[in-house]
């Protein structure tokens, strides 16, 4: 759903961040970014894959429309004529997460197929940060080359790896932690990101 923005508009409110699910494991990173954009008042749009639509249904409870709710828009894997699909649509940045080696090899390579890997790479071209929360293991060289491309050009490569030195209790807890530290990376602080400090 693409709608003309209002140049007004635009000055009131350019507090917003896009958010990326692909079809690799770890939907739930996705869903609790857009449930953090929220409760700090980030406007969020988000792009969801078809893939990640399947992961969605594997490894949660939750249906599509109810993660569509939690963003403030959703546009389409295949509009291409979307918001975010222009640099002009000023954002903070966006995250993808999480982010699948195929989107990671799409943006690493300047291969758009997609709105979200579209969306991404004008991110990196406007010069406002990318997240990449990459999700898979063990890694060939060819992943960790797309890596060291996605880099290159500016992406930060954030792969959800658990801090142990919080104590997490649940997997809340290890999610919550994962998605605070990629926000630190936006100066957004949650405030479920349990903080180092120093050797007790």
């Amino acid at each position: 759903m693409t709608d003309f923005h209002d140049p007004d508009d635009e000055r009131r409110r350019p507090d917003r961040m896009i958010v990326g699910i692909s079809g690799a494991s770890g939907s739930i990173y996705g869903i609790r970014l857009l449930q953090a954009l929220r409760a700090l008042g980030v406007e969020s749009h988000l792009v969801m894959t078809r893939s990640a639509e399947v992961t969605l249904a594997h490894e949660t409870d939750m249906k599509v429309a109810q993660v569509r709710a939690l963003a403030d828009a959703v546009h389409g894997p295949n509009d291409m004529g979307a918001a975010p699909s222009s640099g002009s649509f000023r954002t903070r940045g966006m995250i993808v997460a999480p982010c699948s080696m195929r989107s990671l090899a799409e943006i690493a390579n300047g291969n758009t197929t997609s709105l979200l890997t579209r969306a991404a790479d004008v991110t990196l071209k406007e010069r406002r940060r990318l997240v990449l929360m990459v999700r898979e293991t063990p890694l060939h060289s060819g992943h960790l080359r797309n890596m060291l491309a996605a880099s290159d050009m500016g992406a930060v490569i954030a792969p959800p790896v658990p801090a142990f030195y919080a104590r997490p209790e649940t997997l809340t807890d290890l999610v919550d932690h994962a998605v605070g530290r990629v926000l630190d990376l936006f100066d957004l602080d949650t405030g479920r990101v349990h903080r180092w400090g120093g050797t007790p």
